[in-house]
C-alpha cells in the first residue's frame, strides 16, 4: 500500500515525465507560428530532400523525447505548407483558430476515449452541446441525431448508410441484418458536379459510383431540378452545397419540391456551403436547406478548426441509430438515456472530437461565425475583382469563398500556377473547369487579412507579368 509521501512521489513522477516534453512542443510550436509569417507559403525542395533523415532503419535504442521533438521540428516544420497562415489559398482548408488548438492540445492531454459516455462524460456531453449549437446556427430540425467524424466524406457515408436504413425499411428489408444481396434497388441521382468524395461515400456503402443518374448542372455547376427524372422506387437525392470549383449552391428548395413527389431522401453535401446558412447576408443560397433528410459539413473549413472535424446530420435519428448501433453484453443498451457516441456513428474508439469545435463556437458565437464567413467571402470578391480589373478572366460568380481565375490559354494559366506556388508569397491551385485551365482561389483562413490580399495580388500580378501574361 502508497503511504501518502510515496503516492506523492509516484504522482509528481507521473507529471514530471510529460511537463518537459509538453513545454518542449509548446516552445517548437510557437517558434513555428513566430517564423510562419516571414516563409514561403508553399514547400521548397530542399525541405522535401531533408525528409529522408525522419526515415531510416528503425533505432535499436529508444531516443530522448525532447530530441525527437526538436528533430521533428528541424526537419518536419520547413517540409509543412503554411496551410494555417493568411495566404494560402489552394484548397477550402481553414487555419486553426488559437483557441481550437489549445483546446485540441488539452483534450490530447485528457486522452479521451470518446466511444461512451462512461469512457468519457466530457466527451459525449460536448458532443450534445455541439450538434444543438450547429443545429441552431444552420436553421435545422433541433431533434436531429448528429455523429462527429473525421471528415465530411465519413459524414457523407453516416449519412447515406441511414438514408439506405430508412429507404429499405420502407420495402420491408432490414439491411443491417441481410445486407444489399437481393435488396429492392436504391436510385441515387447526383448532378453533374457532385464531387469526387460523394461517389467514394456512395461505394462504401454499397450504392455503386457508377449506376447513379447524373443531372445536368449549369456553367456554375448547379443542378438543374428541372432535368431530374422521375424514379420509381426508393430514391436519394444528394445536393451540393458549395460546388469545390466555383462556390455555387445547387437549388435545394427547388430539388426538394421534386423530392417530395417521389418520396426521395435528400441528403446534402456541404463540406464548406453549410456555413452560409450561419450569415444573413448569405443564407439565400441554402434557401430550403431545412427540408432535406441529412446533412453534412466540415468544421476545419469555414469554422477553423483542426482537422479531423466532420459533422453528419440525420433528420431520422431512429435510422441513424439502427444504422450505426453496436452490441455487446459489456456496451450500454441502446438507444440509451445518455449519449453513447458509438452507437450513433461509425466509429467506436475514437479522440473526442467535439472539444475544440465546442471551444470555436464559444469563442467565436454566432454573430462571430457570420463575421468569419464574410469576411473570407469578401476577400475571395476582392481579390477576383482586383484580377478582373487588371485584365484577366473570372471564369465564376464568386457567391462565397471560391475564385477561378484564367490568364489566357491553358499553358500560360498552368505556367502561372506554378510560378507563384514557387515565388511563395501565396499558394493557389490549378483546376479545370468546363474544359478550361485556371488558378483556383479558396480563401477559408479567419488569419488571412485585407493587407494579405494586397500582398497576394501583387505577387500575383508581378508573376503574371514575368510569364507574359
Amino acid at each position: 500500500m502508497l503511504t501518502t509521501k510515496s503516492k506523492a512521489r509516484t504522482e509528481t513522477s507521473f507529471a514530471d515525465s510529460y511537463r518537459e516534453v509538453l513545454a518542449e512542443a509548446a516552445r517548437l510550436s510557437q517558434r513555428y507560428l513566430d517564423d510562419l509569417p516571414h516563409r514561403t507559403v508553399g514547400v521548397p525542395p530542399e525541405a522535401i530532400d531533408r525528409l529522408k533523415e525522419l526515415g531510416g532503419p528503425l533505432p535499436t535504442t529508444g531516443e530522448e523525447p525532447t530530441s525527437i521533438l526538436q528533430l521533428l521540428h528541424e526537419v518536419g516544420a520547413p517540409a509543412t505548407v503554411a496551410s494555417i497562415g493568411g495566404r494560402f489559398f489552394g484548397g477550402v482548408i481553414g487555419g486553426a483558430l488559437p483557441v481550437s488548438v489549445g483546446a485540441h492540445w488539452m483534450a490530447d492531454a485528457w486522452d479521451q476515449n470518446a466511444c461512451l459516455y462512461d469512457m468519457s462524460p466530457v466527451g459525449a456531453y460536448l458532443e450534445d452541446v455541439v450538434l444543438q449549437w450547429l443545429l441552431s446556427l444552420f436553421g435545422l430540425p433541433p431533434d436531429c441525431g448528429g455523429a462527429f467524424v473525421t471528415g465530411t466524406q465519413m459524414a457523407d457515408v453516416t449519412a447515406l448508410a441511414s438514408a439506405r436504413t430508412a429507404l429499405l425499411l420502407r420495402e420491408n428489408w432490414d439491411v443491417e441484418m441481410d445486407g444489399l444481396f437481393g435488396a429492392p434497388p436504391i436510385n441515387v441521382i447526383v448532378g453533374e458536379e457532385v464531387h469526387a468524395t460523394m461517389l467514394k461515400a456512395l461505394a462504401l456503402v454499397g450504392l455503386g459510383k457508377g449506376r447513379v443518374h447524373v443531372v445536368d448542372a449549369d456553367s456554375q455547376g448547379r443542378m438543374n431540378p428541372k432535368r431530374i427524372p422521375r424514379l420509381q422506387g426508393p430514391t436519394i437525392i444528394c445536393v451540393q452545397a458549395g460546388n469545390v470549383n466555383t462556390g455555387s449552391f445547387d437549388p435545394i428548395a427547388a430539388v426538394c419540391d421534386v423530392a417530395v413527389e417521389m418520396n426521395a431522401w435528400v441528403h446534402v453535401d456541404g463540406a464548406f456551403g453549410l456555413w452560409a446558412a450561419t450569415s444573413p447576408a448569405r443564407r439565400h443560397l441554402v434557401e430550403g436547406i431545412e427540408r432535406a433528410d441529412s446533412w453534412a459539413t466540415d468544421a476545419h473549413k469555414c469554422l477553423n478548426v483542426p482537422h479531423d472535424s466532420g459533422i453528419a446530420m440525420v433528420r431520422d435519428i431512429d435510422a441513424l441509430r439502427r444504422a450505426m448501433s453496436i452490441t455487446a453484453a459489456y456496451y450500454p443498451p441502446s438507444p440509451c438515456s445518455l449519449r453513447q457516441p458509438m452507437q450513433i456513428g461509425p466509429d467506436s474508439s475514437r479522440r473526442a472530437r467535439a472539444i475544440e469545435i465546442w471551444a470555436a463556437l464559444r469563442s467565436l458565437g454566432s454573430n462571430g461565425v457570420a463575421g468569419l464567413v464574410e469576411r473570407t467571402s469578401g476577400h475571395a470578391k476582392r481579390l477576383a475583382e482586383s484580377l478582373k480589373a487588371a485584365g484577366f478572366a473570372v471564369l465564376n460568380e464568386v457567391v462565397f469563398n471560391q475564385a477561378l481565375i484564367s490568364f489566357g490559354d491553358d499553358s500560360i494559366t498552368d505556367r502561372i500556377v506554378d510560378a507563384i506556388q514557387a515565388e511563395g508569397t501565396c499558394w493557389c491551385g490549378g483546376t479545370t473547369w468546363k474544359g478550361r485551365r485556371a488558378m483556383r482561389v479558396s480563401v477559408s483562413s479567419w488569419a488571412t487579412t485585407e493587407a494579405d490580399i494586397e500582398r497576394s495580388l501583387d505577387a500575383i500580378l508581378s508573376v503574371a507579368r514575368a510569364q507574359g501574361a
